[in-house]
């Protein structure tokens, strides 16, 4: 797939070249992942409890199956060979060589990381990255954080700074640093800073390892890591069948030579996994190998790093042919840093538009940071990992079950052995289809022949099943999620230039399949109104919606159905795209517009519909119950009545011009199905504008949105009305009365499990789309219109300035406040330069204060703050100049 990015950087000029993936500047890059164990990949277990079965306290001794884990890792492409940092501070039980969290199980509010690192900088290529990890100097408070997630769901999550072991920042910095000299040749640095009041010890490792690949009876290859000589240096060697042969050569640090430690990345055995854990905690070097192992460190020894002191610790990964031209390993090591940090500002000062504040820049960069640093391999054969390994015991026969008592049981073509944008490097270190294609708009900017990847990979025929449903996460590949891959697409293919129409065509010829099985799969009566089930949104109704319904009852969604309207625009406006350069997709344009009027039609139930989705009587869209006794409406506001918005799209006078086919067909329509194309198409002074809601639905349901006693936080759009603070109860068909409450934080109850938490919170992915439809009504229909702003203000603002100010009250989540803190950043995160030096990109935010919330490292889809930053005020002010 082309790319047409701007050039001018080296950071540019190496990407030009790797539109490959396997080009050389991409073999190598922080691959590793955040967790490995506790994943579905790694859970061989009867019940399906992945966290039970491989759990963190199991993780340091037994071998991993599918991949690896470490904190700042660095790994090649298939994740052969990975390189990591582990510390030592005198007083845990044991390395801290992996991040630690709570499972599921153990948190009162679901899976929860319980320490500090920041991603600081990276750049596509991986030429130069930094990560900051932050290491208390007590022992790790394991038990503690353990036992504090026995609090109930109405309280906070117990932290680490609750533990008093980060009190007078007795803690060390310690950040890593790789720059590459060449694809092949990587100096790596371990900054270590003391910022507490004493000299404390430390033990730094770098540990280098093969991924286990010979103990399961598939492939019986050994390859080895042993001592050696380069340059006239002592180095460790490693040699593997497919990477050839690496060296990794260590600096001295201030007490001398670092040791060298040896053993294999095997459970049990002569010289376990744990071993090298085992000599540096328990001085314990019994199971250590003599002259070969599989894994590796080299270790320095630290005995006293004083208050405010910065120590400077350095290897070298080198292929062998790179080795050859080396002379001294480190005598330009901090040349090539300091070169690669110059080339990753002048690649971000090209990237992010001039103009930006400082503040704001610095914001989109270190989201960008956070996209590239979760770039994770994923490996994961389903068929292999049903049937067992032939040197392990076979699974239960509870495994082949088919679904929902199997789990991925249908999955079997599934076999993916590829870098892939994760939501979460610890908390969702697995790819989730809809989070992805939010990635790819904000990874668009920095690296469209990457984002291009990531979306088509989804739709290929190992990951994407034969019946066109996309894999949606592996706890289960069956769930269904809001189809958004082609909008994503048509985002990407214009952030890039708009001119890889190469790129279009394969993916708009997939997603026809996966259209194609919302229609079959999802609309059950052939009704256009569709029931999608959890859809990302889980748990903004008064009942799980993806559970069976009672005999005879069907939910008619109005997300489903917002969704699969949004979907035939999306694919519409792909067709018009390619058509205006290929006629032969014109029919394919008017295929999608008939499907878009169809389901508007039946969203919209202008006609004589028995199930009505817009209730008139409120102004606002709700899912409706069908049964044989007729259709009731359950009155929940919550984003499921905003998401219709999303279904308008602009088509100007001259798009006609192009497209005979389409421009037919909409004549006939006009002609034959005045009812259908009265309201839905509606004349917006430059064209015409497809619309579910007709300008007057709109202003009534702007005024809800907008409204700071129900929508409208200080920071986005919250996903329930706040109107339901107290609770509000309603009786639904054969369930009887249930109560939903908004909960503008964490939720507080189980009912859809440990982590589900959508009652309220502000998260972003509906945000952006909904300013992206907001700027379309600008655009079209509602161009000049003014709404009041806020409801109940007496202020009256045109769209273009309500889309501006809802951008900002966005990023507005990552700007220092007059208090000194980001309204986004978690509770628990302390205050003062150390801390505030550093944005966190949460989850989801609390939809009263902004506070983040869930996974503190999501810079999947929160990353697209930075496509606001970039893209903050440009399209409307285009527009308004274009009509104006």
């Amino acid at each position: 797939m082309a790319s047409t990015s701007p050039g001018g950087t080296p950071e540019h000029d190496r990407l030009a070249v790797s539109g490959d993936d396997l080009a050389p500047w991409r073999l190598w890059g922080p691959y590793v992942a955040g967790r490995q164990w506790g994943t579905v990949r790694e859970d061989y277990s009867a019940d399906g409890d992945a966290w039970a079965f491989l759990p963190f306290e199991d993780a340091h001794r037994r071998a991993y199956r599918w991949g690896e884990d470490g904190i700042a890792g660095l790994c090649d492409r298939y994740g052969f060979l990975n390189l990591g940092l582990a510390l030592w501070n005198g007083r845990d039980d044991r390395l801290k060589e992996r991040l630690f969290g709570l499972s599921n199980a153990e948190g009162n509010h679901g899976e929860d990381a319980k320490e500090f690192w920041w991603h600081l900088d990276a750049t596509p290529t991986h030429s130069y990255a930094e990560y900051l990890y932050r290491y208390p100097q007590a022992a790790f408070p394991y038990a503690a954080l353990r036992e504090g997630g026995r609090r109930g769901k109405d309280e906070p999550e117990f932290e680490l700074v609750d533990t008093g072991v980060l009190a007078e920042d007795r803690f060390f910095d310690v950040t890593v640093v790789h720059a590459k000299h060449a694809p092949d040749d990587i100096v790596v640095e371990f900054h270590v800073v003391n910022h507490g009041p004493d000299a404390a010890p430390l033990d730094v490792l770098g540990q280098w390892w093969f991924r286990n690949t010979w103990s399961w009876g598939r492939d019986e290859r050994r390859p080895t890591i042993a001592p050696d000589t380069l340059a006239g240096r002592p180095c460790l060697t490693a040699t593997h069948g497919w990477l050839g042969t690496y060296h990794l050569l260590a600096e001295d640090g201030p007490g001398g030579a670092p040791g060298v430690l040896l053993c294999d990345n095997e459970t049990g055995g002569p010289h376990p996994k744990h071993a090298i854990g085992d000599a540096i905690v328990r001085g314990d070097p019994a199971g250590l190998a003599a002259s070969v192992g599989t894994k590796a460190a080299v270790a320095w020894h630290l005995d006293a790093v004083a208050p405010g002191a910065e120590v400077v610790l350095r290897l070298r990964l080198l292929s062998a042919d790179a080795a050859a031209s080396v002379a001294d390993p480190f005598a330009d090591a901090p040349g090539v840093v300091a070169s690669r940090k110059r080339e990753a500002d002048a690649f971000y000062g090209a990237v992010i538009p001039h103009g930006r504040t400082p503040e704001d820049a610095f914001v989109a960069r270190r989201a960008f940071a956070g996209l590239l640093w979760s770039k994770q391999l994923y490996r994961y054969t389903v068929r292999e990992w049903l049937e067992g390994d032939p040197a392990s015991p076979p699974p239960p026969a509870s495994r082949l079950a088919p679904e929902p008592a199997g789990r991925n049981t249908s999955w079997t073509h599934l076999a993916l052995a590829d870098v892939i944008s994760m939501p979460d490097e610890w908390e969702y270190p697995w790819f989730a289809s809809w989070d992805l294609a939010f990635h790819a708009t904000a990874l668009a900017h920095v690296d469209p022949w990457f984002a291009k990847g990531q979306l088509v990979l989804m739709c290929r025929e190992w990951c994407m099943s034969p019946s066109g449903q996309l894999a949606a996460y592996e706890w289960k590949f069956s769930d269904v999620n809001p189809p958004v891959l082609a909008w994503a697409a048509r985002n990407v293919y214009f952030t890039d230039g708009g001119s890889d129409r190469g790129f279009l065509v394969r993916i708009i010829t997939k997603l026809i399949g996966n259209f194609a099985w919302w229609v079959n799969r999802k609309d059950a009566d052939g009704s256009n109104l569709f029931e999608g089930g959890f859809l990302g949104m889980d748990n903004i109704g008064l009942f799980d919606r993806s559970a069976p319904l009672p005999d005879g009852q069907r939910l008619e969604q109005s997300d489903a159905t917002s969704w699969m309207a949004f979907y035939s625009l999306s694919m519409l406006k792909i067709a018009v795209e390619l058509a205006a350069h290929d006629p032969a997709w014109d029919e394919l344009a008017t295929k999608y517009l008939e499907h878009y009027l169809a389901i508007a039609d039946a969203m919209a139930a202008f006609g004589s519909q028995q199930v009505a989705l817009w209730n008139e009587e409120d102004g606002f869209f709700y899912d409706v119950i069908v049964d044989a006794a007729g259709a009731q409406s359950i009155p929940v506001r919550s984003m499921v009545g905003l998401l219709p918005l999303l279904g308008v799209m602009n088509l100007p006078s001259g798009l006609f011009d192009r497209l005979p086919d389409l421009k037919t067909r909409l004549d006939w329509l006009q002609q034959r199905r005045p009812d259908l194309t009265g309201a839905l198409l509606q004349d917006s002074g430059a064209g015409l504008t497809l619309s579910v809601v007709t300008l007057e639905r709109l202003r009534r349901i702007l005024t809800r949105m907008l409204d700071e006693a129900e929508f409208l936080s200080g920071h986005g759009v919250r996903a329930l009305s706040a109107a339901y603070r107290g609770g509000v109860t309603i009786d639904v068909p054969g369930r009887g009365a249930l109560t939903i409450e908004y909960s503008p934080a964490e939720s507080r109850d189980y009912l859809f499990g440990g982590n589900s938490n959508w009652r309220g919170p502000v998260w972003f992915p509906v945000n952006l789309l909904l300013l992206h439809a907001l700027e379309s009504y600008a655009r079209g229909v509602a161009y000049g219109a003014t709404f009041e702003f806020p409801t109940d203000s007496g202020v009256q603002r045109d769209l273009f300035e309500i889309v501006l100010d809802l951008r900002g009250r966005l990023v507005s989540l990552f700007r220092v406040g007059p208090d000194g803190r980001r309204p986004g950043d978690p509770d628990h995160v302390p205050t003062g330069p150390l801390w505030q030096a550093h944005p966190t990109f949460s989850e989801y935010f609390n939809g009263d204060t902004g506070a983040g919330l869930g996974a503190s490292h999501q810079t999947g889809w929160t990353a697209i703050v930075a496509d606001l930053i970039c893209f903050d005020g440009d399209v409307a002010e285009a527009t308004r100049r274009e009509r104006e």
